[in-house]
């Protein structure tokens, strides 16, 4: 074989891939943070609801990994490299500052759907912005969107009157 005979690995329009990568890469930088943050407060978090937070954060923690792989697989699946490495996400993501150390639950709960909110705000920009760029990213958008706001609604239901 040749290197004639390879086939490029997308046939993706540069500019679509851009403008795909434009949208998907805040998404991927946000769910990262979410991922980290959630799992340091699933380590720390305390107090009378502790085993239901502490499980449910396992799970946040879970779909915002799965999340950032959809979008970052995207992107490369156009064509394009993805930077979400540690100091590249802590430098680009709006996430807030989870405690360092032992946080009541309610505390906890109310930072990581901060950091929830934070994410959907990016997501909801990529499902408006793919509109009339790429639908398939736009799809990607949306999966993650309704990830998200389940589990919002599932954390906020703890701190619900």
């Amino acid at each position: 074989m040749t290197d004639t005979d390879i086939t490029p690995a997308t046939t993706a329009d540069p500019t679509v891939a851009a403008a795909a990568a434009q949208f998907l890469t805040p998404v991927t930088h946000g769910l990262q943070a979410l991922a980290v943050n959630g799992k340091q407060a699933h380590w720390n978090v305390r107090g009378a609801n502790f085993i239901a937070i502490h499980e449910l954060l396992d799970e946040v923690v879970d779909h915002a990994q799965h999340g950032a792989d959809l979008a970052a697989e995207r992107i490369v699946a156009l064509g394009l490299p993805i930077d979400a490495r540690l100091a590249t996400v802590a430098a680009k993501a709006k996430a807030t500052a989870v405690a360092a150390g032992f946080a009541p639950w309610d505390a906890t709960v109310r930072s990581i759907v901060a950091d929830i909110d934070a994410v959907i705000v990016d997501v909801k920009a990529a499902i408006d912005g793919l509109d009339e760029v790429d639908l398939t990213s736009q799809d990607v958008a949306i999966e993650i969107a309704r990830g998200l706001e389940k589990d919002r609604w599932f954390l906020v239901a703890h701190i619900s009157a």
